[in-house]
Parts: C-alpha cells; structure tokens; sequence
C-alpha cells in the first residue's frame, strides 16, 4: 500500500500518539487537547467539503491569530485543498491582488473585513464563497460548523502535491506565490524536530503571527510532530511574555521580540530557568542582542536562516557554539553553496550567492513559469538572492541581498512597491527607499523624497498619513527624508549604498 504523503497524515499519528496531552493553552482561557485537535480539523474539513471544493482549490485566509484559525489550516491539510495564509494587515487594494491571482474557491476573513472582501470578489468576478472568523472563534465559518459533517479521513497526497501557496514580494514590487508542497512541509517538520531535539515534553510559548512560514509552519509543525504544548499568544506582548515565560521550554521569535524583552526590567535569568532553547529568525539578529541577551538570561539566542520558498534552511547547533553573526550550518539533507555569477560554488571566505538544494525546496511560483526558471540554476539549485560567505568552520553568514529586501521586525519589504506609492502621491517628483540599521526592527524602512517645486510644504507626516491609508503598517516608512537629488551613477540608476549610508548618517 503506497504511504499517504499528505502532511496531516503525520500531524494525525501524532495526535493520536498524543490524545490526551493539552495541545494548546490560549491567553483568552482556552484549552484544547490533542483529540481536540484530531475532532476540530474533522469537522473544518468537513465545512470546505460541504461548499463543494474539489481537490486543488485554494482557500485564502486573512484573519486574526486564534486555535480556530490554526484548526482551518490543519482542516485544508486534511482534505487536500491548497491553504494561503495573507497577512492580516493587508489593506483592499494588496489584497485584491492576491485573490485576483489565487483565485481561491473560498475566502475567510476578519468580519470587519467582509464587506470589502465580498466588494473585491464582486468586482473581479471571482466565484470565491466568503466567510468570516473572528479573534474569539465566531464568525459565519464557525456557525457553519455545526451543519457540516465532520470529514473523518485523510486525503491521500502524493509528495509533489501543492499543499500551500505562501505570497512572497519580488523586487519589482510583484508578489510571487510560492507553491509549497507536501514533501516540502513534511521534511522540513521532520527535520527540525530532531535537529532542536522536540519532544513531548516540550511547552512552546507562541507568539509569532501564523500567516507566514516561522510562526504557520516552523512553531506549529514542531509542536504538534512532537505533541508539545502550545502556550498560544494572539500576538506578541512582552509583559506577557515574560510572565508565561516561567512555563515554557522553548520560545520562538523574531528579534525584534528579543529586543523588546530586553527593554523590559522585570525580563531577568530567573524567569528564564526553565527554558533550553530561544530561536531567532525571520530576520538578521543583531551580535549586539545576541551578547545582551547572554548576559541578561544566561542563553545564547540559536539563530536559524530560512525564507518562504524554502522553509529553514540553516541553523546554528543545538548542541555547540553559536556563533553570533551567523546562521549556523545547512540543515541535514539540505544542501548549500555560496558562488559566483556563473553559479560556479566559491571557497570558505568568499563572499557569492546562496543557493540551495533538497526536498525543503519549493515547486516553483504559482501561474509565473518564467520567474521560475530564472530562479534556479541550469542544475536546479535555487537561487535565494542572499549573499552569503561560509567561515573556516563552516558557519553561514548572511551579509547581504542581492535584491535590496528590507526586513522589518521579521517582515520582508520590498521597495519598489513603497516607492511605487510614494511617488503617485500629489507633491512628489520621485522617491528612493532603503533599510536603516534599527536596533529594535533589524532594520526601519526609509525613504529619500524629492519634492516637485509647488509642494516644497509637504511635510514627513503628511507622506506617512497619506501611506498609512495604502498600505500594511510594517512597510510604512518610519522616517521619510527630504532630498534635492537622489544619487546617481553615469548610467542615471540610483546609488542605494550611497544614499543609505547618506540617510544613516542623519
């Protein structure tokens, strides 16, 4: 009999390994047991079921951080439909784009949100049923529960089905989806499992938002292969961190979560007694956090490197030095090269770009099979678009990107999309915008902005009030600067290096 490659078909033995253990434990008062779990994805899949979705379809989920929201994805998993997580600060005009290009068969939204998702939908034509879920686990998709019949299997999936299309900018400002499918997640899972050593016996303090890879994928998936506990925070709150930081063995973050827990007095060694291991990723960890953040606690952050068309990809060691500054070593079974721009693999201490290779690896972008192609190399490696150097021992550092990504407190900006919005705002001739070393967000978008003649009264919060209307909060620039010219080189092409070092220093 072939094995059934469908992910869920892993989580299922776990929970049933697990039925009795407390799976998640919320802030708002709720607990589910892993049985739970196992009965609450029967019955969501049995709800998608019911609307008529075929294999294949999409379902598109913009709500807020809730276990209902986590029994929505396992329920996609479970029936085979293609889950795609949007990010709940997108604004109508972001989204339109996504459901315009998934064309997913059902879309879940906050209720607040509703009235503008059914506009949308109506709009483009799109035959997309709407429901609702809200924070506390109302909504329409709940009421919808109780009529449905629960879908006691586990569709069987083949390792290269599509399990998942994670929407992931590109530096033209053009998301791209990335297809992720059941061999993808399922490696991934297994091998971070082992390689951070979950068990059981493990209590996850979850902090991370869910409509991306780190908190969707690494927390969850680590946690409920495990049968772990999950102490489950709709978002992050460093006091309340902290408090339930006594009970967890584990926490995952951003580092923005560590700088901030280092701002609060009250965050001290002893509260951290219990935990064996704080992970960071999503974005660059400063060796400035890592040391304070030793001397406070007395642990060394492990620091990961992954991105959403490969999930983890690297990682500092479990056991052994972490070396701040870097991203430990490949992952079993994941294979990396740094090289040159013939993809020709460089030495330990040169500087080149990093490309990957293994089962992490996605399928490619969904309906864009050129941008596919140019990502991978005539050997079929994919190109990442870091820029990476190995050191004598081995230890990947990231040094930087090829395509000017910003990452904002675990959040990837590309600017072209911000400057875009910039520069169709009444007053401005043209706009150029970087990331600035920031010691709480990584880094703090920025933008330089050259004014036409008759707005020279334009001010820095009008621009960001005028952004703040067209786009999430994270890729709104935090400081907007006033400029004559932006530098250029002789071919007219604006010299970003120039012009971040220029804006640093003010």
């Amino acid at each position: 009999m072939t094995q059934n490659a469908n992910l869920y078909a892993e989580l299922h033995a776990s929970f049933e390994r697990n039925a009795a253990r407390v799976a998640i434990e919320s802030t708002a008062g709720e607990r589910h047991t892993y049985a739970d779990v196992e009965r609450e994805t029967a019955r969501y899949a049995g709800f998608l079921c019911a609307q008529g979705l075929q294999r294949g379809d999409r379902v598109a989920v913009q709500v807020e951080k809730s276990p209902q929201s986590l029994f929505l994805y396992l329920g996609c998993l479970r029936a085979g439909f293609v889950y795609l997580p949007l990010n709940s600060a997108y604004r109508p005009a972001e989204l339109s784009y996504f459901l315009g290009d998934a064309e997913p068969a059902v879309m879940v939204s906050s209720p607040a949100l509703y009235s503008e998702v059914v506009a949308l939908t109506e709009r483009q034509r799109l035959p997309a049923k709407v429901f609702t879920l809200d924070a506390d686990g109302s909504g329409s998709l709940s009421a919808g529960l109780a009529s449905a019949s629960p879908y006691a299997d586990v569709a069987v999936a083949q390792p290269d089905d599509l399990a998942v299309i994670i929407y992931t900018s590109g530096t033209t400002g053009r998301s791209k989806g990335a297809m992720l499918t059941h061999r993808n997640l399922t490696s991934n899972a297994k091998t971070l499992v082992r390689y951070w050593g979950f068990s059981a016996d493990d209590i996850l303090l979850h902090a991370l938002p869910i409509f991306h890879v780190h908190g969707l994928f690494v927390a969850n998936h680590c946690a409920l292969l495990s049968g772990a506990k999950m102490l489950w925070h709709a978002r992050f709150d460093p006091r309340a961190v902290i408090a339930d930081l006594p009970r967890a063995t584990v926490m995952m973050g951003v580092p923005t979560y560590y700088t901030r827990l280092l701002a609060e007095e009250t965050f001290n060694r002893a509260g951290c007694a219990g935990v064996r291991l704080f992970i960071s990723g999503s974005a660059p960890l400063l060796p400035d956090t890592f040391r304070s953040f030793e001397t406070r606690t007395g642990h060394s952050i492990l620091e990961r490197y992954g991105m959403s068309e490969t999930g983890m990809i690297a990682s500092n060691p479990l056991h052994g030095e972490r070396r701040p500054g870097t991203v430990g070593f490949p992952l079993p079974g994941i294979a990396v090269r740094v090289t040159d721009s013939a993809d020709r693999s460089v030495a330990a201490a040169q500087t080149g770009g990093i490309q990957v290779h293994g089962e992490n690896v996605f399928s490619g972008y969904w309906r864009n099979p050129e941008k596919t192609r140019e990502e991978f190399s005539a050997d079929g490696w994919f190109r990442t678009g870091d820029v990476g150097v190995f050191d004598a021992d081995g230890y990947l550092s990231i040094v930087g990107r090829a395509k000017d990504l910003i990452i904002t407190g675990g959040y990837n900006v590309y600017p072209k999309e911000i400057e875009l919005a910039i520069d169709g705002l009444a007053g401005i001739l043209e706009s150029a915008v970087v990331g600035i070393p920031h010691p709480d967000y990584g880094e703090a978008v920025t933008a330089a902005v050259v004014l036409r003649s008759e707005a020279m009264t334009l001010s820095e919060s009008d621009v960001i009030a005028q952004l703040k209307a067209q786009l999430a909060g994270y890729k709104v620039p935090k400081r907007v600067y006033f400029v004559d010219a932006l530098p250029r080189n002789a071919m007219g092409k604006v010299q970003k290096n120039l012009l971040r070092d220029q804006l640093a220093q003010r």
